[in-house]
């Protein structure tokens, strides 16, 4: 039995689809179950934030990797793909059809390949660097950086307050970091490997990996009509509770949350349109993926365009 993995932007209809396609497969005498691959759907408490699907929508199809850390935990990509490998592992010995769900790329990547991930940083060299970011900012850490490191500086926006920690942390840690290392995209390679395995076609399990795409100008519109929805449901109060319970750096990390925090629904809006972008071209990456034009179209049709493509 093949895995179907959904891939594509925020805003696109993912869970819309996995829902409509488990009908479909059940109409077939399939059982299916989706496991999710986003880096932040794990935390509970943020599902407003984080997109995770709402309760009518669970209850019409299984959703696992979901809602299941607490809020001040730290996780990665690699904790999340030893989940969802044994997740993955467990449905299939069932004769159970996994339905991967993501717009996160290395999380999808991580689902469904064997990847070399680095184990997550020290949890106190984390916090440290974190906070010594919060007491001086951006730049005066970057500078620091360009002290320790000035080729890795230089490739790096002096505001750009990721991959600044990150290659601080590489750097305690006693590696040499590349700019082109840092990217979230690149962390499935270990210190001098070569071509990264984030593009390989090797899959653990047979898998038919689509990926949803929408109009430009559809999905802004769907982009901004999602977070109004957000507001809504109460995603700044969620956010704000967060806050208040010591949501974990990597908890924080989840699209909108400092936006909310400062209540720039503005600012929230358009991060949510450049994440979009870099999902698209993740997905133009992907070796295998199966890409679907979903502009204007309902859940129902794209879902019996993919039980085609399983036949």
């Amino acid at each position: 039995m093949r895995i179907v993995a959904l891939f594509g932007p925020t805003g696109v209809g993912k869970t819309a689809v996995a829902v409509a396609l488990a009908r479909r497969l059940r109409a077939r005498g399939e059982d299916p179950v989706a496991v999710s691959a986003d880096a932040l759907q794990v935390y509970a408490g943020l599902e407003i934030v984080t997109g995770v699907a709402s309760a009518a929508e669970q209850a019409q199809l299984d959703h696992r990797l979901v809602s299941f850390l607490p809020l001040d935990a730290t996780f990665s990509a690699g904790q999340y793909a030893r989940l969802a490998h044994a997740q993955i592992d467990e449905l299939l010995a069932e004769g159970r059809r996994p339905i991967v769900v993501g717009g996160t790329g290395l999380y999808l990547r991580a689902a469904l390949s064997e990847l070399s991930l680095r184990p997550p940083p020290p949890r106190e060299l984390r916090e440290r660097l974190l906070a010594q970011l919060q007491r001086t900012g951006a730049p005066a850490l970057h500078a620091h950086l360009a002290e320790r490191a000035p080729w890795v500086a230089h490739g790096i926006d002096p505001n750009d307050r990721q991959r600044i920690v990150r290659a601080l942390e590489l750097l305690e840690l006693g590696e040499v970091p590349h700019p082109k290392s840092l990217d979230a995209s690149a962390r499935g390679r270990r210190a001098g490997e070569g071509a990264s395995q984030l593009w390989s076609e090797d899959l653990r399990r047979p898998t038919l990996l689509v990926g949803l795409t929408m109009q430009r100008e559809r999905l802004y519109a769907a982009i901004d009509a999602r977070v109004q929805e957000m507001l809504a449901a109460g995603a700044r109060e969620q956010v704000l509770r967060a806050h208040a319970q010591g949501a974990s750096a990597t908890a924080r990390k989840a699209l909108g949350f400092e936006d909310l925090l400062a209540g720039d629904v503005e600012a929230m809006k358009r991060r949510t349109r450049n994440y979009a972008r870099r999902q698209l071209t993740w997905m133009r990456k992907l070796a295998g993926v199966r890409a679907i034009d979903v502009s204007g179209r309902e859940a129902e049709a794209v879902a019996e365009e993919i039980v085609a493509l399983l036949t």
